[in-house]
């Protein structure tokens, strides 16, 4: 079983603006003593099955070259697109994959996942024809709104999930879906929407709560609490 893991760092992080007076993308923004990507890197590199890193980089990305994994023998980079899907597709045309091999995508600002999540997801799926995702329960009760913020009614949290990362799926699979969506022009927010999109059915496993996506400010602070933790 061939594993490959790709993942999507070319974006500046708007939402992040706010609070980060050098302009730096959140995947660089310091996290302890290293940087969220580094964290996350270090987190695919310690799962021995992946054969290696695919990073998909900003065309004027000046940081990369600055963290250590950029040298790393497993770490290797492509230029990224304008959107998440179209920096995988990039990513997939440079592996050496056959079509059965599995791909893992990774947020780039998902540091905090557990390398016994990764490990699980794996063992979960490696039988399986198409490939699923890591995700967590919805604890907090939904409520849909309407154009002026009203409340129009309470959602049945029960077959919800939030999705998480990483998502593997087979490379076949993968690509052939995320090429019929761009060619489309489908929305596509995560690799399993495009799965989906093309009339499969991602598997999900249930993954730790604690591998939250740095998209505030605040979420820096938390992540430094859960990586602290120590927990693996």
């Amino acid at each position: 079983m061939t594993i490959w893991a790709i993942v999507p760092a070319a974006g500046v992080g708007s939402r992040m603006a706010a609070g980060n007076p050098h302009n730096l993308p959140k995947q660089y923004r310091p996290l302890g003593e290293k940087t969220v990507l580094s964290h996350t890197l270090g987190k695919l590199l310690a799962v021995p099955d992946v054969v290696s890193v695919t990073v998909a980089i900003g065309a004027e990305d000046g940081y990369w070259q600055s963290i250590p994994e950029s040298t790393h023998s497993r770490v290797h980079t492509v230029i990224g697109g304008t959107e998440r899907m179209f920096s995988v597709l990039n990513a997939l045309q440079a592996l050496k994959a056959e079509r059965d091999d599995w791909v893992l995508v990774h947020d780039a600002v998902r540091p905090c996942v557990l390398v016994s999540d990764i490990e699980r997801l794996i063992a979960h799926l490696k039988d399986h024809p198409v490939g699923g995702l890591l995700g967590c329960a919805v604890d907090n009760t939904i409520k849909q709104i309407g154009a002026q913020g009203e409340v129009v009614k309470t959602v049945d949290r029960d077959s919800l999930c939030n999705a998480l990362t990483p998502q593997m799926f087979r490379f076949g699979v993968l690509q052939a879906a995320l090429q019929r969506a761009s060619e489309l022009g489908l929305p596509v927010t995560d690799e399993a929407s495009a799965v989906e999109l093309a009339g499969l059915q991602p598997q999900l496993v249930l993954g730790d709560k604690s591998n939250i996506k740095i998209t505030h400010e605040g979420d820096l602070a938390l992540a430094e609490l859960l990586l602290s933790s120590g927990a693996e």
